[in-house]
């Protein structure tokens, strides 16, 4: 069983209806042998129901419907804790629903999956970056990165970026309950969490483009919960 045999590509949704079905789409166009588990928070325009009808015609489509939204800590923690019950599935690969994180890069992911067990896909590395950013977005996203490795001492370049891969035999090492965070925090605590628990990390290089469809979800309770979480996971037991 390979790699891409092994994967479920987790996708927490809110109101993703226009970009949901087509990244599915072209997800298996590039790697027919991966899952996809959509995790959706109940979303009011009917992402729940476009995935359900598509994994209704396609076995390696699995629909998660939680009541509400939470954020997406809870919803990626939700889903993990069930995955992490299917011993058919090595690794999980986390994304956005709205093609900022462009699946082009799943299969070097995968291949670098192979011999680190947690992979990044990264804007901050040589041939990485963003388009389609304001000038403030760019300029809080490069700080977010450099004051979050400065206060936790992680050594990856992207501790934001929810584009990642990680082995389940990596994540089954950490205590997903003890993890209270939402938004980009949820994410650094994660990657914080993995990396004290032994990860052996890559990171990809990827271009990261704005939304196609829909409205961005970063709020000033994500950046200011964002500012205070590295204090909090250094100051944690």
């Amino acid at each position: 069983m390979d790699n891409a045999s092994r994967t479920m590509v987790v996708i927490p949704t809110y109101n993703e209806a226009a970009n949901v079905g087509p990244l599915i789409d072209r997800i298996f166009e590039l790697v027919p042998d991966v899952r996809v588990m959509v995790v959706d928070d109940n979303s009011p325009d009917g992402t729940g129901s476009i995935v359900a009808g598509l994994s209704k015609r396609d076995k390696r489509v699995k629909l998660f419907s939680r009541k509400g939204k939470e954020g997406l800590g809870k919803a990626y923690i939700a889903a993990f804790e069930a995955i992490l019950k299917d011993q058919s599935v090595g690794s999980v690969l986390m994304m956005d629903a709205d093609f900022s994180h462009d699946p082009e890069y799943i299969p070097p992911m995968l291949a670098r999956g192979l011999e680190a067990s947690l992979v990044v896909g990264s804007r901050y590395v040589s041939q990485g970056r963003t388009e389609g950013w304001e000038l403030w977005r760019r300029a809080l996203s490069r700080w977010g990165n450099r004051y979050a490795r400065l206060v936790t001492g992680l050594p990856i370049r992207d501790c934001t970026g929810g584009f990642n891969l990680i082995s389940l035999d990596l994540l089954r090492k950490i205590d997903l309950k003890a993890i209270d965070m939402s938004g980009y925090a949820f994410i650094i605590e994660l990657k914080y969490l993995l990396f004290r628990a032994g990860a052996s990390v890559a990171e990809v290089p990827i271009v990261f483009r704005n939304r196609r469809e829909g409205e961005s979800k970063i709020s000033g309770h994500i950046v200011s919960e964002g500012v205070i979480a590295p204090w909090k996971m250094r100051l944690k037991k």
